[in-house]
């Protein structure tokens, strides 16, 4: 018999359970959907809780089936959110044509194995609502709430039930609700995506709102047809349903303004997928909360005006606190920069940051992520990315990414290039939480210097995070000349524009220093060093037969350890800044750095004029100008500062417009 498993690379080994397990818990994150806490790949349907609803008791909307033999493969999701997923086990390396065919089989019995259960419990929910007699306005739960029955069932224990249909009519699920206000599904229901309405779904305007109380309530106060989503999570595949069936009417959400920020998430992405208005009730709570509590909820849903102008005092009334994709470094719903040399790593940075996100991983060098699917925009150098991205999975044990790459460039900044954008994202199975635009100049149609290319570019970006809901990160080179390598190259509309800036400086030990310039919402993160790791690939050869390499960023054990105050290195940027942005000036063999050219800086950078009054006493402890006197950085003069440390002078005197050019005083 002759020997063919040098052509796999030696015979393949079924992969331990652990790591199939492993496997099946990183596609299931990366799905958004909990993995329970045992997974057995048995072939058969198994159900479990998810969430913070799974406790002993209630429904069990999470499903797998998985089959062990030949190349593992099979099915999960959860019927709650309607997410549906077929899954196989990355043993490392492409399967045979037989091996292929025998996935796909597992995966259709697996389907079959679904849709029988989802079958069986359709028919069960029709008996249980035709049998059942119709609600009393006067149940405990209907009284508190302070609404009507609406056509709400009873069961023969006392809880109601409100029915969830698909699109043709027909019965999938149903919810039962306590006294108390308790609720749960009906055992192997399909909900996602599944509605009702309270009032005749008809006429020019729908509203839409996540629980039967909330709609109810919105239907009796305006006498309009509520849709019921059931979850927040389920306002977006509602939505779409609602759209669809009814193109003509004008569509409008009622969110839940829950504190944890979900019912907003989840509106927003239905308002901007779908085109929808959205309305979030303005105080903790939903639209029932909201009229229980005295207020207005006629006006709010109906305004006499549209309420561009609003009351400092309702704009206020609730904290906004920063929420952060990779804590410190990328803000959600945020523009941001990083720009560095040409070869300076700065694409490396990046990835290291979207990757992370779009593995499911909870943390970055000890920094909080929020994971999330990844859009990335690469303009150019695909076969290196490729192998970047390759080396990265490698590293870091990572079977699957919630990540999608782009083909090419495009001109961002044009109608075509930005609906060519917008549609093959919306195309995708989940809406990103981050789109990565590498390198800026492959798509801008335009001059990167000019003010007026630049805006069309930034309102495009502006355009996308609107859309998604997401943050936008542009990858963008610094320029040629010493003095310009703390800024992006071209026009200063850019920095105007960012939310955060980031700097990626190669040190001359080969170590990389990534600096924030701008944090507009926030205190400007501590410099970090990273350093670049090389990664040979299993199983990638050139055509010579050697070993390909990539390489991964890591944090570096030589950190940059500024002298004194922790913070001395962030203040000696913020000097150098105001050095250039004064001219350059020398004094007395020194640089000279003006106060009023420093105070413009901070003003720039978003500081406000009493913390810059603040910022500019030399007797106030830990700010810029008493730590850089302090750790003698600098000396005051008059009129400003000189700056005195040694090799900062010497650094500066490298970058000096010309040896002859006379001092300016």
């Amino acid at each position: 018999m002759v020997d063919v498993t040098h052509i796999f690379g030696g015979p393949w080994r079924l992969p331990t359970a652990v790591a199939l397990e492993d496997q099946v818990r990183q596609a299931m994150a990366s799905a958004g959907v909990t993995p329970p806490a045992t997974i057995a790949l048995d072939g058969k349907l198994h159900r479990y809780q998810t969430g913070s609803k799974g406790q002993p008791g209630h429904d069990k909307p999470g499903w797998y089936v998985f089959f062990p033999d030949g190349v593992p493969a099979g099915m999960f999701g959860d019927w709650r959110t309607g997410v549906s997923n077929t899954w196989r086990a990355d043993i490392g390396r492409e399967l045979t044509g037989e091996e292929l065919a025998s996935v796909a089989r597992r995966q259709a019995e697996a389907r079959t194995a679904r849709d029988a259960k989802a079958s069986s419990a359709a028919d069960s929910v029709d008996l249980i609502w035709s049998q059942a007699g119709p609600a009393s306005p006067d149940h405990p739960y209907l009284m508190r709430k302070g609404v009507g029955a609406h056509g709400l069932r009873i069961t023969g224990d006392g809880r109601l039930m409100a029915p969830l249909f698909n699109t043709d009519g027909t019965l999938s699920s149903l919810q039962y609700i306590d006294a108390e206000g308790g609720k749960l599904y009906h055992p192997g229901g399909a909900t996602g995506g599944k509605y009702w309405s309270v009032g005749l779904l008809e006429g020019d305007l729908i509203y839409i709102a996540e629980g039967f109380a909330t709609a109810a309530t919105i239907h009796e106060v305006t006498g309009k047809p509520c849709v019921v989503a059931y979850s927040a999570s389920n306002l977006v595949p509602v939505t779409g349903a609602v759209a669809a069936s009814h193109p003509s009417a004008r569509l409008v959400i009622v969110a839940d303004n829950d504190a944890s920020g979900v019912g907003q998430r989840y509106g927003e992405q239905a308002s901007a997928r779908h085109g929808a208005k959205l309305i979030l009730v303005p105080i903790l709570g939903d639209a029932n909360d909201y009229r229980a509590a005295g207020h207005d909820l006629a006006a709010l849903l109906n305004p006499s005006v549209d309420q561009w102008l609003i009351p400092a005092d309702d704009f206020s009334a609730q904290p906004a606190p920063i929420s952060w994709l990779v804590k410190g470094w990328l803000q959600d719903r945020a523009l941001i920069m990083v720009h560095g040399p040409s070869g300076g790593g700065k694409t490396f940075l990046v990835l290291d940051w979207v990757l992370t996100m779009a593995s499911g991983a909870r943390q970055w060098n000890g920094r909080k992520v929020r994971p999330g699917p990844v859009v990335y925009l690469a303009g150019e150098g695909h076969q290196g990315l490729r192998g970047r991205v390759a080396a990265w999975k490698q590293h870091h044990g990572v079977a699957s990414l919630s990540m999608w790459l782009s083909k090419g460039g495009c001109d961002l900044n044009t109608r075509d290039g930005l609906r060519r954008v917008t549609d093959a994202v919306r195309e995708l199975p989940v809406t990103p939480a981050v789109i990565v635009v590498d390198t800026l100049h492959r798509f801008l149609n335009g001059d990167e210097n000019k003010a007026q290319d630049a805006k069309t570019m930034l309102d495009a970006c502006a355009e996308l995070m609107e859309v998604f809901s997401c943050a936008v990160v542009l990858v963008h080179h610094t320029g040629v000349s010493d003095e310009a390598q703390h800024r992006a190259r071209g026009s200063s509309a850019w920095r105007g524009a960012l939310d955060i800036e980031v700097s990626v400086v190669p040190q001359d030990n080969g170590t990389m220093q990534v600096v924030q310039r701008k944090s507009k919402d926030a205190e400007l993160a501590e410099d970090i060093t990273v350093e670049l790791m090389s990664v040979p690939i299993v199983g990638w050869l050139d055509e010579d037969g050697e070993q390909v390499t990539s390489a991964v960023v890591s944090l570096s054990e030589r950190q940059h350890q500024p002298k004194g105050h922790p913070k001395a290195g962030q203040y000696q940027q913020t000097f150098r800044r105001a050095w250039e942005h004064g001219g350059c000036v020398w004094r007395d063999s020194l640089p000279f750095v003006d106060r009023d050219a420093l105070r413009e800086v901070f003003l720039i950078d978003g500081i406000s004029e009493k913390a810059v009054r603040n910022y500019l006493n030399p007797n106030a402890d830990h700010k810029p100008v008493s730590v850089l006197i302090q750790s003698s950085y600098i000396a005051p003069t008059q009129g400003g500062w000189h700056i005195v440390q040694a090799e900062w002078v010497a650094q500066l005197r490298m970058v000096r417009s010309a040896p002859s050019a006379p001092e300016r005083t």
